[in-house]
């Protein structure tokens, strides 16, 4: 039997684990939370397995929530859309910063420097923040090799240039 798609006890992966920390990061950035309480809230959100144990770190707060924590969309009725000869072409979009510069940034200066260069403000304060305890450092240099690896996106959701 499997187990439904809102369910507190599915495990969750990285993306989960650092989309919870970029939204965390907006709301210290608004001022909802204080640097102590957001430290605590990333470092239980570092070390998450399931999403039972990233939703109590948004129960007091409005949103933003990170996307499995809103409710799945309604199923949308289809339409039927005349079809005409000429389309328009949407060509896709890339970033003007670059995934090598943003992972070895991440890497050679450990505390947020290659998430200020992409433009994602919130997690490269929460990683300089962070790297007082120790967990900053290691978090960055591991952004950095996934930046390196996989690529990224920058503030505005396109692709880091090769």
């Amino acid at each position: 039997m499997s187990e439904p798609a809102g369910s507190d006890e599915l495990r969750i992966g990285t993306r989960e684990r650092e989309e919870a920390v970029k939204v965390l990061g907006d709301h210290l950035s608004e001022g909802r939370l204080e640097l102590g309480e957001y430290e605590e809230r990333v470092g239980r959100a570092v070390e998450a397995r399931t999403r039972g144990e990233l939703r109590p770190l948004f129960s007091d707060l409005p949103a933003p929530y990170p996307a499995f924590m809103l409710p799945p969309a309604r199923p949308v009725e289809a339409v039927a859309v005349p079809v005409y000869p000429q389309r328009a072409v949407v060509e896709y979009e890339e970033s003007d910063r670059y995934r090598v510069v943003a992972g070895v940034l991440q890497i050679v200066f450990p505390f947020g420097v290659g998430r200020f260069y992409t433009g994602h403000t919130g997690i490269a304060l929460a990683q300089l923040f962070t790297m007082f305890i120790g967990v900053g450092v290691i978090w960055s240099i591991i952004d950095g090799i996934i930046m390196l690896a996989g690529g990224g996106t920058d503030v505005y959701g396109r692709p880091l240039r090769i």
